[in-house]
């Protein structure tokens, strides 16, 4: 079994794999003073995309800090329907945060941008979410889409069918307190004919308008004409860049940890869009002297892909690997938020950063919270459990409150009894034999492992019984489960913001998690409503 590097990080391990510490006060003020500045041209842009969204004094300001040499700490996150789970809002706010402590800590300005992961192509990964409602099991929503199609989401409009999921978000959560406000923002922006990342962006923008929150899309030609050194690079040095990712990879597994991102040895890390910026994207592998597309049919000569590269750099895009090269080269990067799977990811990365002259930025946990509600408080109180019981199974979470006091044995105590008593009629019998019972010895053996199997399953399932005997035991474990572990995960990867907006209000939800986010105690918390 592969330890996790992620927790190890978080207790201040694994410092081989991670140059530096978001726990260490120098390694933080050496993140923000090595960080650049921000280059003419992407501030340009950086200011006409944010403008989009509509007049803000604090993105305003954002923009004039970076101007003056402000550096960033940047997250990002696919744009996924009504801005997907919730860890989506925890890492723009622990951006925020992070940004607000590195101001303070160090005296240079620092702002937060957000990052749309409009190059990917897995759209079956973000037409769904899913919402928590009042009394009842969470409800999934999910937009038609056209699969497998490898087009960037980018160049991707919301279908009709988008009227359906607000029709259903109107009924189920219409009622509560706050879902106007909330409701009517969603349809204003994830409206039929939208693209995808402008619709999660406009949503995005104004929650966090009154933190200046910047966003920023790679997916125009401006900013790739900027990335354009990055490609070529990753192209030209695909042998070597991949024989230092494979020695980081062995150096992981090497060290108990698991390597995230799969490694394909002198494959560049950019995708290729061969019918042009809005056509499907596919990875490159060598094939000979040539490059051949992943899933795709065709293989392409070095000397064309550079002529490409010129002519229209927009039909490259990044890869998981590539994407954090990509941020920072265009922002001046500090540090960088992410969830489990992306620190972990990240433990890949300094060969490669060293590989382009660059140095690996923080690596910042997100926020992780486990929202406790009123009823769920009521739950926990009742029964005497803490919130993290809800991540044990339902069955193990009913044996755990099963009484002791009802008069019957537990479970273990029956097991223990039985085969005491099993052993007993045995001994019995088998001392009414003559002697010798050396001929049987191989039968009695056996015959005392399955009474042990047989007294073990009757005590499993007499256990089960015995959880399950009090249907309001039943009822509570799985509403609690059903608010704090919905499908058996983490509520922030399951439920998205929809819900807890509608019923305390989008300000007063996104504050109290603003509040209570310590930036340099990445444990998950609860947060009591």
């Amino acid at each position: 079994m592969t330890a996790s590097i992620f927790d190890a990080y978080l207790s201040g391990g694994a410092g081989e794999f991670f140059p530096s510490s978001f726990l260490r006060a120098e390694d933080r003020l050496r993140a923000v003073e090595r960080a650049g500045r921000i280059t003419p041209a992407v501030l340009s842009r950086l200011e006409a995309q944010n403008a989009r969204f509509g007049p803000s004094r604090a993105r305003a300001a954002n923009l004039e800090s970076l101007a003056a040499g402000a550096a960033v700490v940047v997250t990002g996150q696919q744009v996924g329907l009504f801005l997907g789970p919730l860890y989506t809002v925890y890492k723009a706010a622990t951006a925020v945060r992070w940004a607000r402590a590195l101001t303070e800590q160090t005296g240079r300005q620092v702002v937060p941008v957000f990052w749309l992961q409009t190059e990917d192509h897995d759209l079956e990964e973000i037409a769904h979410c899913t919402v928590e409602r009042p009394q009842a099991d969470p409800l999934p929503l999910t937009v038609p889409i056209e699969a497998h199609n490898h087009v960037s989401i980018a160049h991707l409009a919301l279908p009709e069918s988008i009227r359906a999921c607000h029709a259903t978000l109107e009924s189920e959560l219409g009622g509560l307190p706050e879902a106007r406000v909330h409701l009517d923002r969603l349809a204003r922006h994830y409206r039929p004919g939208a693209r995808w990342s402008d619709a999660f962006a406009g949503v995005l923008a104004e929650l966090f308008e009154p933190e200046g929150l910047l966003l920023i899309d790679p997916r125009e030609r401006a900013l790739a004409i900027e990335l354009r050194a990055l490609h070529r690079a990753a192209l030209d040095k695909s042998e070597a860049i991949g024989t230092l990712l494979v020695a980081r990879r062995d150096a992981l597994e090497g060290a108990g940890y698991e390597a995230i991102v799969h490694v394909r040895p002198d494959a560049p890390l950019a995708f290729f869009h061969a019918e042009g910026p809005e056509g499907p994207r596919h990875r490159l592998a060598p094939s000979g002297v040539r490059l051949s597309e992943i899933g795709g049919t065709r293989s392409h000569e070095l000397p064309a892909l550079h002529a490409t590269l010129e002519r229209d750099p927009l039909c490259f895009s990044t890869s998981a690997l590539l994407r954090p090269l990509a941020q920072d080269t265009l922002l001046p990067t500090a540090a960088y938020v992410g969830g489990p799977a992306e620190v972990a990811y990240y433990a890949q990365l300094a060969p490669l950063y060293a590989a382009f002259g660059k140095e690996l930025p923080l690596v910042v946990p997100r926020a992780r919270f486990r929202v406790i509600e009123p009823a769920a408080a009521r739950l926990l109180q009742r029964h005497g459990l803490e919130p993290s019981a809800a991540e044990l199974s339902e069955q193990a979470l009913l044996r755990k409150l099963a009484s002791s006091g009802d008069g019957a044995p537990a479970p273990e105590a029956f097991a223990s009894e039985l085969r005491s008593e099993l052993e007993a009629v045995l001994a019995r019998a088998l001392a009414t034999l003559p002697e010798p019972l050396a001929a049987l010895s191989g039968t009695i053996a056996k015959t005392r492992a399955k009474l042990e199997t047989t007294s073990r399953k009757l005590a499993e399932r007499y256990a089960d019984v015995r959880a399950t005997a009090d249907e309001a035991r039943v009822r509570d474990v799985r509403r609690l489960r059903v608010m704090l572990q919905p499908n058996g995960v983490p509520q922030e990867r399951e439920y998205g913001l929809a819900y807890f907006a509608s019923k305390l209000g989008e300000r007063a939800f996104l504050e109290r998690v603003l509040q209570a986010i310590d930036p340099f105690d990445a444990a998950r918390k609860e947060l009591w409503l």
